[in-house]
């Protein structure tokens, strides 16, 4: 089983990719990244609301020792509002906030203690919650994305990283 520390340091891992993508020129943040596919900024905007999320329904919540309010979503659907929500929001925006999300999502679990990490929590449909599944989830979610944008980009992401 993965130590905390090693399972945040995977999960934090979207914050470099995610500023190694800031100076992306606006037609390649906007074009699919497959025929049918979802932008980059599509992809970016849905891990920050996923982030959000869970930070303010689940995570948090843990920390302050409340309730969890999270419930199972209808993903389709909350996907779609992400899109939605990525048109109408600047780079820099989504970006930023990409970054805060996720910078407190591990500021929170970093934060708890082993009880409050590895214990079970009831969420909002009382199913079983707990951080430690969460980051075992999420990690897996975000390098299929991240790993996504970077065969799309191919070698532009490498010139940038190493200017």
């Amino acid at each position: 089983m993965q130590s905390k520390e090693e399972l945040l340091n995977e999960f934090s891992a979207l914050i470099s990719f995610v500023k190694s993508i800031r100076d992306l020129d606006d037609e390649t943040w906007v074009s699919p990244i497959a025929e049918g596919k979802w932008t980059t900024r599509d992809i970016i905007a849905h891990i920050m609301l996923w982030d959000k999320y869970f930070l303010e329904n689940a995570i948090e919540r843990i920390t302050n020792r409340k309730v969890i309010s999270a419930k199972h979503l209808d993903f389709d659907e909350f996907n779609k509002e992400a899109v939605e929500y990525a048109k109408e929001t600047s780079k820099e925006e989504i970006l930023d906030k990409t970054i805060y999300y996720r910078n407190q999502l591990i500021r929170h679990i970093n934060e708890m203690s082993d009880a409050e990490f590895l214990g079970e929590h009831m969420d909002g449909d009382g199913n079983k919650f707990s951080a430690y599944h969460y980051l075992i989830g999420f990690i897996p979610h975000d390098e299929h994305h991240i790993r996504q944008i970077k065969e799309f980009l191919g070698d532009s992401l490498l010139v940038k990283s190493s200017e």
